[in-house]
């Protein structure tokens, strides 16, 4: 029996979706604003890269003929549109939000249909009987920040207090979710994480989506910066998932990066952790060579997200996809007869967008069946058919929403 290897290019969007209005988002297009930037000279930076985008692996599967298919126009520096060898389309979402576990819910088969709880963009954002409640819990009785803000930024700003007062920081955006940010060394790795599995119970009431522990080092002097430790704790999905399925039909789902936290831990039997893009595609390829017919590997490329998207960094993207895609051979060539690989992403986050919140696109879908011609699946009406295929290609019962393009 074949293995499936899903991949999500965390952000990855290729234009605004129907209902792109309801979010702000009419004229957003993460892949086509980047590549115009490029061939206009603004995606260039000193030592970083320089001129068009250039993505031909991932193009020779169907990437620009997807975004034209999605958005009626050529992605600039992309030229396969009428000749890709892969297995390509894209997908609109149906889930009501633009957030993380939406999307990636709603790629295992199970969109999200309620509203998210959300904290509003003001000083304090948190409501002072949550704050109450999580300090009555708490050690100390203050925290830093207490707004809507950017990690990196968050960190920049509030670090050196936090070092000198021992107060966490406290920090949402326009997801569903409460981040805390604390030093891994000063205020400690394990306390943050318990910190932040009080806070999960606490918040359950509000509905918020996501409770995400951000661990930094550093110092005042040389700067401080993330690292990969991070925790996501999440509300499990709604219902089973294809993952799910997967692991009580006894198959195994090795998940790369943040995936598993996604999923809250669920319908996950192995984990592999890496730091930055570069990492998680070697532990890619690790979750390849490990896993036996009917399995999945799962893995989610966070940077595209975290690192360029949010920061509205044009070239840092366009090297990223680049980089990404001069590995994207080395994953092709693991491929046994049959093996299904699939990259996707699971909404946009357009880097010249206003503001830094995600944006409401279209998402690829780039396969490829080794052995198998490439075919057009054409526009998809919801994520969930890449779940419903990969149940399909693996050969096990499918679920409510979603069908198979294979």
């Amino acid at each position: 029996m074949p293995r499936a290897i899903l991949c999500v290019l965390d952000s990855f969007g290729i234009g605004a979706a129907d209902d792109a209005d309801k979010f702000g988002d009419v004229g957003s297009d993460t892949l086509g604003h980047i590549a115009a930037a490029c061939q206009a000279g603004n995606g260039d930076k000193e030592g970083l890269r320089q001129g068009p985008l250039t993505l031909p692996n991932m193009d020779r599967l169907g990437l620009s003929a997807a975004a034209k298919a999605a958005t009626g126009k050529n992605t600039a520096g992309l030229n396969r549109q009428d000749s890709p060898e892969g297995i390509w389309g894209f997908a609109a979402e149906v889930s009501n939000g633009k957030d993380t576990p939406s999307g990636h819910w709603e790629i295992a088969g199970v969109p999200v249909t309620f509203d998210w709880g959300y904290f509003p963009n003001e000083v304090p954002c948190f409501p002072k009987e949550l704050l109450d409640k999580i300090y009555a819990a708490s050690d100390f009785d203050d925290a830093l920040c207490l707004a809507h803000g950017s990690g990196t930024q968050v960190i920049e700003e509030f670090g050196a207090e936090h070092v000198k007062t021992g107060k966490p920081i406290f920090y949402t955006s326009a997801d569903s979710v409460f981040q805390i940010a604390a030093h891994e060394e000063t205020f400690g790795l394990e306390r943050l994480l318990k910190l932040c599995e009080s806070v999960r119970e606490i918040i359950d009431p509000y509905n918020i989506g996501r409770v995400i522990a951000r661990p930094f080092i550093g110092n005042e002097t040389d700067g401080f910066e993330r690292t990969a430790n991070r925790r996501d704790y999440s509300v499990l999905p709604p219902a089973p998932t294809v993952l799910d399925r997967l692991e009580q039909a006894g198959r195994e789902v090795i998940a790369v990066g943040k995936i598993s936290d996604i999923y809250a831990h669920q319908g996950i039997t192995q984990l592999l952790k890496g730091a930055g893009n570069d990492q998680l595609f070697d532990k890619t390829l690790e979750a390849m060579d490990r896993a036996r017919d009917g399995d999945l590997v799962f893995a989610n490329f966070v940077d595209f997200d975290m690192l360029f998207g949010h920061r509205r960094d044009v070239p840092g993207y366009a090297a990223a996809l680049e980089h990404f895609d001069r590995r994207l051979p080395e994953m092709i060539e693991k491929l046994q007869e049959g093996d299904l690989l699939l990259l996707t992403a699971d909404h946009g986050c357009d880097p010249t967008w206003q503001g830094t919140d995600h944006t409401r696109e279209f998402v690829p879908i780039l396969a490829m069946v080794k052995g198998r011609a490439g075919f057009s699946i054409g526009r998809r009406p919801t994520f969930a058919d890449i779940g419903e295929s990969i149940a399909s290609h693996l050969g096990i019962e499918t679920g409510e929403h979603g069908t198979s393009f294979l």
